[in-house]
């Protein structure tokens, strides 16, 4: 996807996230189109991406509107991807890490280590977190060759926030965030330590609280309870 439609797409997904466009409410392409600015083709993109993840739901034949943001659904499905990478990570540690895979995990940990050394996070390393923390998953998902876990999680990851590849950030909020985000760092550290040590059951435990602890902050601050314009929603494509 080019810069310039991924622009789209974030701004759109920011726009339901944020209040803008209520729950629903019917997405009209050409007025959206006039309103941002961009012709009609990044924006019909946009919606069918934004489907996907599951902030849009179909409205007649043709037509979108926003999905109602539910708070049970969304912490029902991130417990379920906890479940899924916890799997995913007792078999790794039961089968033994392969030297490809701890290079990719340790270059997530010191990606972090750096980020958070600092006391603070900024905008930039949100971003930064973001990528690291996805590259991170995904390496723990893919590493076992399981079809079923990875199909699962696909089907999962329609749901919203469900994804790993989303991250719901308050910027107006970064001290608070840098506690969450800087835990959850903690928590990757403490996952390849069981990972290392062949500690299956844990870390297996381990995955499942990391997402449990994901589905708590999406309780207490989650779309129903963040103030508009407040929640930033950082995703990238799959």
């Amino acid at each position: 996807m080019s810069d310039h439609a991924q622009s789209v797409l974030a701004r759109l997904r920011n726009m339901i996230i944020s209040g803008e466009l209520q729950p629903g409410e019917r997405i009209p392409e050409i007025p959206l189109a006039e309103k941002l600015g961009v012709s009609r083709t990044p924006v019909r993109v946009a919606i069918r991406l934004l489907e996907q993840e599951g902030l849009l739901q179909k409205a007649g034949a043709r037509g979108y509107k926003v999905r109602e943001l539910n708070d049970r659904e969304i912490k029902d499905a991130v417990e379920v991807r906890g479940v899924l990478e916890g799997l995913a990570a007792r078999l790794i540690a039961e089968r033994g890490m392969t030297r490809e895979l701890k290079v990719i995990l340790h270059e997530c940990l010191d990606e972090g280590d750096a980020i958070f050394e600092k006391g603070y996070i900024t905008e930039e390393d949100v971003d930064a977190f973001h990528d690291f923390n996805r590259r991170f998953h995904h390496a723990i998902v893919d590493a076992p060759g399981n079809n079923a876990i990875t199909n699962a999680l696909s089907l999962n990851n329609g749901l919203p926030f469900a994804s790993i590849n989303s991250l719901a950030v308050d910027m107006s909020a970064l001290d608070r965030e840098f506690t969450r985000l800087h835990l959850s760092h903690l928590q990757h550290h403490m996952i390849v330590d069981a990972l290392e040590h062949g500690q299956g059951a844990r870390a297996d435990s381990l995955m499942r609280e990391h997402a449990l602890a994901a589905a708590h902050y999406i309780e207490m601050f989650g779309p129903a309870n963040t103030s508009p314009l407040k929640l930033k929603m950082i995703t990238a494509a799959e």
